[in-house]
């Protein structure tokens, strides 16, 4: 029994461990960060309202339809509203009715309302795509900073182990008389610095982890983490294209383009509101009212005093009055003017904006195309100028093992390597980073598999 207890604890704790050390990939933070994030939500809520205001502006073409009730009592002289004759006494009257009203003809505004609601709920689509485009770069920049520095981190290390290792050979170099005493100083200095270097690091690695998961709304840092894959630059055919292609296919997809060509849109439904007000409005109505009241009525016949009943009363004494108004706008202050000038005015913003955010595209593409040409030239040299670090350092070491080189060239040596590790490193993700941006430019998914 205790046997099956202390299997069952171990395997239950063992689950424990495994969820709290649960690494993240790359389209698993950038699925999480588009379905939890704030700002996301705020716009998920912006599109709901303006899908409200749509069903606002279906209604207008609906006749609308009302009912009212009222009662009340009068002492002393008063009208019965039943017979319209006076009455001295205390008196308890009850009107209700039914209104409606139609709109025929404004100017086609309810027609320009509800297309332009249309347009704003689809404006708003774009503007909450658009915004899951940006949080979908900034996740993967973020992932790819902690990948870099951990990368970084293993390199260090291993190139501690290997200093270790020299420290280590350096004594009995100094024991068999081959080296001076002194160069062990040096060597515990290059093991020192890489000591600082991996601290340093570390905490580089901690601070880009909490600053994905800041991103990612996520406040256990502690047990948040990405899996570490070695990625390696992937091939890619979105250098096969110019800027100019590449701005052209941008434009057929990109989120932020149809958001501002939408504003165009909705300027133009704005002005052609405006105008509507220029033309006449023509409305119908209908009414129903009835009335009761609790005064007692002479009979003619029978010379008697009667109550008639409360719903022959409402029966006997109720109307319908219809008909239609035409509303003719002559003057008003120039408000329809001014209206009108000033939606002009939004069309003329809307479009200039338009072109700016065309232009700011096409800058974007040329800048991020320049990147990549860029980076991968500089990626290349620190590939080379790593090959030959290390060409040159196993030169020095061999130099160093037999005393033909002291301890301070050798250190040198090795610091070159290292610098050229961490550049490679650099350059690489740098590259990696503005490739896959070039390519989400393109239309392609942020992906690095």
């Amino acid at each position: 029994m205790n046997f099956k207890i202390t299997a069952f604890l171990l395997v239950f704790s063992m689950g424990i461990v495994s969820a709290q050390q649960k690494k993240w990939t790359l389209l698993e933070v950038v699925e999480y960060a588009v379905e939890n994030n704030l700002t996301i939500e705020q716009f998920e809520l912006d599109l709901q309202n303006a899908q409200i205001d749509k069903s606002d502006a279906i209604g207008g073409f609906l006749p609308n339809l009302n009912g009212s009730v009222s009662t009340s009592g009068n002492t002393g002289l008063s009208f019965d509203p039943t017979t319209q004759e006076p009455v001295t006494t205390t008196i308890l009257t009850a009107n209700g009715g039914l209104t409606s009203s139609l709109t025929l003809f404004d100017g086609l505004r309810n027609i320009h309302r509800l297309n332009r609601a249309k347009l704003n709920a689809l404006a708003n689509q774009y503007r909450l795509d658009n915004l899951k485009d940006d949080i979908r770069l900034s996740v993967a920049n973020a992932y790819l900073q902690i990948v870099s520095n951990k990368e970084t981190l293993k390199v260090l290390e291993a190139q501690y182990e290997v200093t270790s290792q020299d420290l280590k050979r350096t004594e009995e170099l100094i024991s068999a008389g081959v080296l001076p005493e002194g160069d062990l100083l040096e060597i515990e200095a290059t093991a020192a610095n890489l000591e600082q270097q991996i601290v340093n690091t570390e905490n580089q690695v901690l601070i880009s982890r909490i600053s994905l998961a800041q991103l990612l709304q996520i406040t256990d840092y502690e047990n948040f983490d990405v899996v570490e894959p070695d990625y390696e630059v992937p091939p890619s055919d979105v250098l096969n294209y110019t800027p100019k292609e590449i701005f052209a296919k941008a434009l057929t997809f990109r989120n932020d383009i149809k958001f501002s060509q939408s504003n165009i849109d909705l300027a133009i439904k704005d002005l052609e509101i405006a105008k509507g007000a220029l033309y006449p409005t023509l409305g119908a109505f209908f009414n129903y009212n009835t009335r009761y009241s609790d005064q007692k009525r002479f009979d003619n016949i029978t010379g008697e005093l009667y109550a008639e009943s409360f719903g022959n009363q409402l029966w006997m004494n109720d109307g319908i009055s219809y008909g239609a108004q035409l509303s003719i706008p002559i003057f008003n202050g120039f408000g329809v003017r001014n209206n009108i000038a000033r939606s002009k005015i939004g069309v003329a913003k809307a479009e200039l904006q338009f072109e700016q955010d065309k232009l700011d595209l096409e800058t974007s593409i040329n800048q991020a195309y320049v990147d990549v040409k860029s980076f991968a030239k500089a990626y290349e040299a620190a590939r080379k100028t790593l090959d030959a670090r290390r060409l040159a350092y196993d030169y020095s070491r061999a130099r160093y093992e037999v005393g033909l080189l002291n301890a301070f060239d050798f250190s040198q040596a090795q610091a070159r390597v290292d610098n050229a590790e961490a550049e490679l490193i650099r350059t690489k993700y740098d590259y990696l980073f503005r490739l896959k941006v070039l390519e989400f430019y393109f239309g392609l998914p942020i992906k690095l598999d």
